[in-house]
């Protein structure tokens, strides 16, 4: 569980608050936000923690950079799945051949410059067929992503070899398009995309309904839910809340794409009540410097635009 500290610094920075050099030496001094109890082989390097969440399914975490971003492999019986490919600012691939041997194909939670930045290094990618999705696969230039490698965003020095006046998003292609109730069979299980836009109007959730196993990209996440950027539609939004909470009794975790790698299913439940609940005018909200309110709901928050 994250420890009161770093739960305060996770609402200052959903407010909007710029962290002093003291304030980001005890976030960084802060132990990283996972589940002592999970498995953590030798797997790990100077950027990622490495961790087996579940069985033949692990979590390729960056806790060393503000956004703490997640990307999960997925070993099947001829291929390797990879959902998402995190920053592009440490060497994901090389972690990825360290722990499987197989083919690796690669999906996208969606097409954010912080989920796709391994992207170029991968032979095959799925990916969504919207205009949101072509824009994105052009890449994104440094100085689009350059506050990602600046001080303020790292709790350590970057990766060797890498510099942060190089740091950009490269251009890749998608090989093979998914749609709602596209399955990907990998033999020893089954994962079917679900489209949840609303985040993005290419985001995605991935089903594994044996297992009860939900990935659930940014559509959901322990921490400050952004739902602000141009590219977000609450409506949409609302209605793939509504949709997976509607699954959440059928499954036994929430296997999100920041902060932390598993969540309690119910939490879907909560966040589906609390958005009725802002529709209603029932909940308050804090306005943040940038004029985004802020609604807690506890183990996470909503931040919307300013009405």
């Amino acid at each position: 569980m994250r420890t009161p500290l770093l739960s305060l610094i996770f609402f200052f920075v959903a407010l909007g608050c710029t962290p002093t050099s003291k304030q980001e030496t005890s976030w960084c001094d802060q132990p990283l936000a996972v589940d002592n109890s999970l498995k953590r082989p030798q797997y790990s390097t100077d950027w990622f923690e490495v961790y087996e969440v579940q069985d033949s399914c692990y979590a390729i975490y960056e806790p060393y950079q503000w956004q703490q971003v997640i990307s999960y492999l997925i070993i099947g019986n001829e291929y390797a799945l990879l959902f998402d490919t995190g920053n592009g600012i440490g060497n994901i691939k090389a972690v990825v051949n360290s722990i499987t041997q197989l083919p690796v194909r690669v999906l996208n939670s969606h097409s954010h410059y912080d989920h796709v930045g391994g992207n170029a290094d991968f032979d095959f990618i799925y990916g969504m067929d919207t205009e949101f999705t072509h824009n994105r696969m052009k890449g994104r230039t440094h100085e689009q992503v350059a506050e990602e490698v600046s001080a303020a965003a790292l709790c350590k020095p970057l990766p060797d070899n890498k510099k942060a006046e190089d740091h950009y998003i490269r251009p890749y292609e998608v090989d093979s398009v998914v749609t709602e109730g596209t399955t990907i069979d990998m033999g020893n299980r089954k994962l079917k995309i679900i489209s949840i836009p609303g985040h993005t109007p290419d985001a995605i959730g991935l089903l594994d309904e044996a297992n009860g196993l939900l990935w659930t990209g940014d559509t959901f996440y322990k921490g400050p839910i952004w739902l602000f950027a141009k590219e977000t539609d609450l409506p949409a939004y609302r209605n793939s809340i509504n949709r997976l909470a509607a699954l959440a009794p059928s499954l036994k975790y929430l296997l999100p794409a920041h902060n932390f790698p598993l969540a309690d299913p119910k939490l879907l439940v909560t966040l589906n009540e609390g958005l009725q609940e802002i529709e209603e005018g029932k909940v308050k909200y804090i306005l943040n410097k940038d004029g985004r309110r802020v609604y807690d709901f506890g183990e996470f928050s909503v931040l919307m635009a300013e009405e």
